[in-house]
């Protein structure tokens, strides 16, 4: 919210200077994020009029011009600005003069011509950012007057870094009644006056839209002067707003909802057909906006309509073909208010983001639409002329939020604040923020007005009489008691010690936002039961993410492209899913969701990995990351558990975004808790990513669960060691046959040890050989070699049956 301080002080007596004005705002949550002064340094500067205008004899985009100051003889003055001309009124700073930056006047020769003085744009003087030419003031300006007092400065632009729940304060007296409380002082509020209807012009209303547009008010006014130019002061305020003024019905509404913080739009009436209809849009609708572009709506968009087209998305923008044009003799006002969750989103949805919908997304006050069309017809009809129609006016009363009524105890209010503050102090409060008090014997009951939407309950009572009594004069108390300290469980390792881990074996902990694109998790597969959001920041942040990787391979990408040829990333977060896509894989999140169960969100570790296995160094030759050096990593996590035997890894059940032929399926006691392994090929075309980016993601908590150490005795018996070569089918994996071995040998097996992989000459096509090491031990007595020949035979049977194994000679 930006405005002027003059104007600010035009609306409620406000004694103090401007830092203390700053300092009360900021302190009362009205945060000043910038005070620009405007207009400090302008002694010398006067209204003159250009009276001649010559080319310069010695250069093309000079003029040589006369100007009258008043002072009889006209001042020659070389100038470069495009809109010089006979005729206007413009600033000149006098010789002597000392303009804002330090620029000092003095007389001088341009090009071999005398020039005494310049002729300034507003940027020049410090009111405007406006380079582009002089700046024009009006014609009925007097000549030789101070610019100073002409444009009614010095003054001050300040801007405002307003919360969500203040939407009152993006008016100027809204923000009045809150400045007034600070102060003690009252908002000068005007009788409202109504615009003297002198036409019978009509227009009918058909409100069908329900309650996301429970009140809209409408007004014809015919025979406005399309070349009425906008006052001086009008459009003064609209520049130290940050408006640029654009004509005289355009600035009107933008004045008004500076003014009193509700939007106002103007259509060309002569363009309208038939009556008004408030609408949603149609499936596959669309509109051409007022900035040119066509926008493509849906059923969620409030439409403004007449019978026959679309004229424009209630609370977001006009539409360009209804637009005023500078031949418009005849305008339709409207003034309407639009529920906040009907507009909430939509403009982001369309790219935009517009005055109107930053108002009505947070909340108009729903009493306004009446005095704001009666203040914007009266403005109109003083600066363009016209005859007015009466107003026009269609509502849902049902619809309409009623004012809050709040109890507010005294109790209460001491335990929060711990200090008193008189009853009549907190009456004062409430009645200069525009509240309705009514004392009770344990307090007050307040009923708020309908511009505050975010008085609720007794704890926004609180805090406005916080704001206004002054967070400085409340004491500060350090807290007692003890505080309990959380115990972090042994049979559990900390997420701080896993990242630790994570960052000594070489990954760099990646920090991402939960939301991604829908269209990237298309890519990835994931396309149903996704949790969207039901006001996204962008279209690229619509959905919460289902799980790291595409965010985690997007930071990878961003890397990648600023040549970063090596990437290690880690991330630690959680991700969202729909119960029912539980079902699918229950054990990536731990558990089997019921249905009417909400999204979840599921702690899991995500690692990406690329380009070469080591760092670049002179011990061994370089080669590209594997699917063995993410196994070795995920190896050293689930060793650090203590419990290595509970793990396994599949090459079946794949999701579909692996490779399959270098992809695998992590479980847990035989439940699937994640995957590892190279992406899919084409998955990595789409994403323009190589074939060496390895990935693994898991569930959180089986990797954090851990077994607690128990000492035993050091053995005192030794270990005998067997080894034996089997011939297997190719398909049966190393983790089965670990699984069957140590369920046969139980606790006599100490270790297994595979120590070489063969395939090849000797060795049938689709059958591999494993030669593997049994390490042998019985805390009880020394193994003889019987003993250590039937483990080997069990181990060898079990093998036979299970995974078709053949011993080798």
């Amino acid at each position: 919210m930006k405005f002027s301080e003059n104007w600010l002080r035009e609306l409620v007596d406000i004694k103090a200077d401007r830092a203390a004005l700053a300092h009360a705002l900021t302190m009362a949550g009205l945060e000043v994020e910038e005070l620009t002064p405007l207009g400090e340094e302008l002694a010398g500067v006067v209204v003159a009029e250009i009276v001649a205008a010559e080319p310069h004899p010695q250069a093309d985009r000079l003029r040589v011009c006369k100007v009258d100051v008043g002072q009889g003889a006209p001042l020659q003055i070389v100038c470069g600005a495009p809109n010089a001309r006979v005729g206007i009124k413009v600033p000149l700073a006098m010789v002597g003069a000392k303009l804002p930056g330090g620029i000092s006047i003095t007389a001088a020769k341009l090009r071999g011509v005398e020039s005494c003085g310049m002729l300034c744009s507003a940027k020049e003087l410090g009111i405007d950012t406006d380079a582009s030419g002089l700046l024009e003031l009006p014609l009925d300006a007097p000549i030789g007057q101070p610019l100073a007092d002409c444009l009614g400065l010095p003054d001050a632009s300040i801007e405002l870094k307003l919360t969500p729940n203040r939407p009152d304060c993006l008016g100027l007296y809204g923000l009045a009644h809150d400045v007034a409380a600070l102060f003690g002082s009252a908002v000068k509020v005007p009788a409202q006056v109504d615009a003297p209807v002198a036409s019978e012009a009509r227009r009918g209303i058909r409100l069908q839209a329900g309650k996301d547009a429970p009140r809209y008010l409408g007004r014809i006014v015919e025979g406005i002067d399309p070349a009425a130019r906008t006052p001086l002061w009008l459009a003064e305020r609209l520049r130290r707003a940050g408006l640029r003024p654009i004509s005289a019905v355009v600035d009107i509404t933008n004045y008004v909802m500076l003014e009193l913080g509700q939007p106002l739009h103007a259509f060309d009436n002569d363009t309208l057909q038939g009556d008004i209809v408030v609408r949603h849009a149609g499936a596959g609708e669309s509109l051409k906006l007022l900035d040119g572009n066509e926008a493509k709506l849906d059923e969620g968009f409030v439409l403004i309509a007449d019978e026959h087209k679309a004229l424009a998305v209630a609370g977001v923008m006009g539409g360009y073909d209804s637009r005023v044009t500078d031949a418009t003799r005849n305008v339709f006002l409207e003034s309407a208010h639009f529920a906040p969750a009907a507009i909430m989103g939509r403009a982001r949805k369309l790219g935009l983001h517009t005055d109107a919908s930053h108002r009505f997304e947070r909340g108009v006050d729903p009493e306004l639409p009446r005095r704001a069309l009666e203040r914007a017809s009266g403005l109109l009809l003083a600066i363009a002329g016209g005859r007015v129609g009466p107003v026009l006016r269609a509502e849902n009363l049902a619809d309409l939020p009623p004012p809050p009524t709040v109890t507010l105890r005294r109790m209460r209010l001491k335990r929060v604040l711990g200090v008193d503050v008189a009853d009549a102090e907190v009456t004062r409060i409430f009645t200069a923020l525009g509240m309705h008090v009514t004392a009770t014997a344990n307090g007050w009951q307040v009923t708020a007005p309908s511009s505050r939407f975010d008085i609720e309950r007794e704890e926004d009572l609180i805090e406005e009489v916080a704001r206004i009594f002054g967070y400085d004069n409340i004491p500060t108390h350090s807290p007692t008691g003890a505080l309990a300290l959380a115990i972090e469980p042994e049979a559990r390792i900390g997420e701080l010690a896993l990242r630790e881990q994570l960052a000594a074996r070489g990954y760099h902990e990646a920090v991402n936002l939960s939301f991604v694109a829908a269209d990237l998790l298309a890519r990835w597969g994931f396309t149903e039961r996704l949790v969207p959001l039901a006001n996204p920041l962008s279209a690229d942040l619509a959905v919460m993410r289902p799980s790291l990787l595409p965010g985690l391979i997007e930071a990878l990408r961003h890397n990648r492209a600023r040549q970063q040829e090596r990437v290690r990333l880690f991330e630690v977060a959680r991700v969202f899913q729909q119960d029912a896509s539980l079902r699918e894989e229950p054990a990536i999140h731990g558990r089997t969701l019921q249905a009417g169960d909400p999204p979840v969100e599921t702690p899991s570790l995500a690692i990406v990995a690329c380009g070469h296995a080591r760092a670049e160094q002179w011990g061994e030759s370089p080669r590209l990351l594997d699917f063995h050096d993410l196994k070795g990593d995920l190896d050293a996590l689930i060793a650090w558990g203590g419990e290595p035997q509970r793990w396994s890894v599949h090459a079946d059940q794949l999701s579909g975004w692996l490779h399959p032929g270098r992809g695998a399926r992590v479980a847990r006691d035989g439940v699937t808790v994640g995957y590892l392994g190279a992406l899919h090929p084409q998955l990595a075309k789409s994403l323009d990513l190589g074939a060496d980016v390895h990935v693994l993601e898991l569930a959180l908590e089986p990797v954090l669960a851990r077994r607690l150490p128990q000492a035993k005795p050091v053995p005192h018996f030794p270990s005998v060691r067997r080894d034996i070569a089997l011939d297997l089918p190719e398909e049966i994996n190393w983790s089965q046959i670990e699984q069957v071995v140590r369920a046969t040998l139980g606790a006599r097996l100490k270790e297994l040890r595979l120590f070489d992989r063969y395939s090849g000459r000797g060795v049938d096509v689709g059958r591999k050989s494993l030669a593997m090491g049994l390490i042998l031990q019985d805390a009880s007595r020394t193994l003889t070699d019987d003993d250590a020949d039937r483990c080997v035979r069990e181990a060898i049977a079990a093998l036979e049956q299970t995974c078709r194994a053949k011993l080798r000679g």
